[in-house]
């Protein structure tokens, strides 16, 4: 069976869509969806940049550990989950893992507690189908970074950040195999905000023919 969708469905369906495809890809850095999308095309834009961005908006990049330890507990495996969903979407990209302590001990040994927990992260991702090759660096910034400046404990300093580092060397463009297709799916369902056309052939503007 055949359906014909007449204009008066296709007006509907426009009527009920109050944005341009790409809008909801926005992170006030794109400009308006247009102008991605020719900005992409030419090569001028930094798409690795614009995907950090949009990591650490969608996901928890990071996760933070008790005093003296790198053990993931429930919350940070949660945080974790989550980022090899995401990271899981996008084949082509790399990502590295930052460690970070408080300022409690001697530099060397934060930095080696960083390191241990960047290692645990990284860990945890490839047991969640991420590739190792894919987790470009393990880094450990140890006290030095810290989010809150204090010589005491404090557990927002104790963490991980996972961050988009480039593409694989074998995909050395943007747009380029699967890459392109998740692209091109995510510009589509941007746009797609209108409700299912639901009723009877009569009632809808749907005509059917056998």
């Amino acid at each position: 069976m055949r359906k014909i969708i007449t204009f008066a469905v296709l007006a509907t369906a426009l009527a009920g869509c109050d944005q341009e495809a790409g809008h909801n890809l926005d992170m006030n850095s794109f400009g308006n969806a247009t102008q991605n999308n020719e900005l992409v095309m030419r090569g001028e834009l930094d798409y690795a940049v614009s995907l950090g961005q949009r990591f650490a908006a969608e996901v928890p990049d990071t996760v933070n550990f008790d005093f003296d330890s790198a053990f993931l507990d429930a919350d940070a495996r949660l945080a974790l989950d989550r980022q090899a969903n995401w990271i899981r979407q996008f084949p082509e990209v790399r990502f590295r893992v930052y460690g970070h302590t408080d300022k409690v001990g001697s530099s060397a040994y934060n930095r080696s507690l960083g390191q241990r927990r960047a290692n645990a992260v990284v860990a945890y991702l490839s047991q969640r189908g991420i590739s190792r090759s894919r987790l470009e660096a393990l880094v450990s910034y140890g006290e030095t970074r810290p989010v809150i400046d204090t010589p005491d404990r404090e557990r927002r300093n104790r963490r991980t950040v996972t961050e988009v580092s480039g593409f694989v060397q074998r995909h050395p463009t943007v747009l380029d195999g699967k890459y392109a297709q998740i692209v091109y799916r995510e510009y589509v369902e941007s746009a797609t905000t209108v409700s299912t056309l639901t009723g009877s052939s009569s009632g809808n503007g749907l005509q059917s023919q056998e």
